[in-house]
């Protein structure tokens, strides 16, 4: 019984044999003093302006959320769909409420205005 899990086992190992090994190479490798030029902070091709610890509106993390939320969904309905033929009605019935309830949330969410810029 344990013997199917072996090969999980083994691939286990040797992932975290290969991360850590990708650690272990570059902090040996490396610089061990690196300059001052090189702790600086820098974006883009040129130094930052403004403080880091900006604030953002969270507009931008509600879109962010939807557009994943979203995404995610439609993504998800693609094993439906591919088996649609073997499950039949049911499974027609299935992806029809699981459509219903994305229409449902994306008018819910439009109608509060999380998908205006202003």
């Amino acid at each position: 019984m344990l013997a199917d899990y072996l090969p999980v086992l083994v691939l286990f190992v040797i992932t975290t044999a290969i991360g850590l090994v990708a650690m272990a190479i570059p902090r040996m490798l490396g610089p061990r003093r690196p300059s001052l030029a090189k702790l600086a902070p820098y974006e883009s091709g040129m130094s930052p302006i403004g403080p880091a610890w900006k604030r953002i509106p969270i507009r931008f993390y509600v879109t962010a959320m939807l557009f994943v939320i979203f995404d995610v969904d439609f993504f998800l309905t693609i094993p439906g769909m591919v088996s649609l033929e073997r499950f039949g009605m049911f499974g027609l019935v299935e992806l029809a409420v699981f459509y219903l309830l994305i229409v449902i949330a994306y008018v819910y969410v439009w109608r509060k205005g999380a998908l205006r810029w202003q």
